[in-house]
């Protein structure tokens, strides 16, 4: 039933009114409830709460963030909140702000007793956010304009002159896509990824959202882009002429780059309890199967979960090494950045 329930959606007339009723504070009270905040799209994230309201008997009030400022908002959101907090748990989409929110005190720690279920590398060590439901980060390929021996095949093509206007990607200011960014900061040099997102800027289209990418290039405006393996399988299972490609897999290259969701409790949020059950229902393996089996085919984590993927995971792709606390560290140089060169681009 859960894994059917994810292919629900509502319109943005809801989302709307739900945001409008938390900035009101009509959220901050009730018992059996759980406030949440939520950066992954409607349409996958509210079944799963429906399915633990269900269960639970626990509501859940949940706020959605637009395609165009995912994750940001809410972070900046829950800053502004921090004396009186809101929200009692974050569900990020992208991994590096949750980060910049715990190394700015503003998450609690919670030992779930699920933890030991998912690699060290996707989960705090102090409890502080957990990494679940990982996206690759791809490239979408027209494959009537691309003929498979001219596919890209790494995301430096996105700076190659014969793509030049044909290839694209979303702002890096937001979401899945500033995660990235920040990511090339910390393994490259400084110098480096300035010159890189400097020849991105001159030679590719900038799109809203990595939704925006990929359906771009489904419709033949671009050739290929750069966007998340959500975004790709459901332009390919759609039946667009596209294809999908996991970059810089060769031995000397850096590999794929695969970015968790996080769930985190936000420090002093009025439903500690329901919080914490929230949190451990999110890392179950029956939450992580039911993603996977969306329309989003977002990637499992969960050691427990051994189901057949329609798309890549570090387990059958090479993936990019990444501490990702020091990409979080480099968030900061790479906005400033990134903000004089895409902030003003439609």
């Amino acid at each position: 039933m859960l894994a059917g329930r994810v292919t629900q959606s509502l319109g943005f007339s809801a989302v709307l009114l739900c945001t409008v009723m938390l900035v009101q504070g009509c959220w901050t009270s009730g018992q059996n409830a759980v406030v949440v905040y939520s950066a992954l799209d409607r349409e996958f994230s509210e079944p799963i709460f429906d399915a633990f309201t269900s269960e639970t008997g626990i509501e859940v009030r949940a706020a959605y963030d637009v395609e165009s400022n995912k994750t940001v908002g809410f972070v900046h959101r829950i800053m502004a909140e921090a004396t009186r907090p809101r929200c009692d748990v974050f569900w990020n989409n992208e991994i590096i702000h949750t980060l910049r929110l715990e190394k700015k005190g503003l998450v609690e720690t919670y030992l779930s007793p699920r933890a030991n279920d998912f690699p060290e590398m996707f989960r705090s060590a102090s409890g502080a956010w957990y990494g679940f439901a990982a996206r690759a980060r791809v490239l979408i390929v027209n494959t009537k304009l691309v003929s498979p021996s001219e596919y890209p095949t790494s995301v430096l093509d996105l700076v190659a002159p014969k793509w030049n206007g044909r290839a694209g990607i979303a702002k890096p200011l937001f979401g899945t896509a500033a995660s990235h960014a920040a990511c090339l900061f910390s393994v490259w040099d400084e110098e480096r990824a300035k010159l890189f997102f400097q020849a991105v800027r001159r030679n590719a289209k900038v799109k809203s959202g990595n939704k925006q990418v990929a359906k771009a290039v489904s419709s033949g405006e671009l050739a290929f882009g750069l966007t998340d393996t959500d975004d790709a399988i459901i332009e390919l299972e759609q039946g667009h002429p596209v294809a999908i490609v996991y970059p810089d897999q060769k031995e000397q290259q850096m590999g794929t780059l695969f970015i968790p969701n996080t769930v985190s409790i936000i420090k002093g949020g009025p439903h500690l309890d329901e919080a914490r059950q929230l949190v451990d229902y999110l890392l179950s393996s029956e939450v992580e199967t039911a993603l996977a089996k969306g329309r989003s085919a977002q990637i499992p984590l969960h050691f427990q979960v051994d189901i057949k993927l329609r798309v890549e995971s570090p387990k059958t792709a090479k993936a990019m090494p990444i501490d990702f606390s020091a990409a979080a560290d480099h968030w900061d140089l790479a906005r400033e950045f990134l903000e004089e060169l895409f902030l003003n681009v439609n």
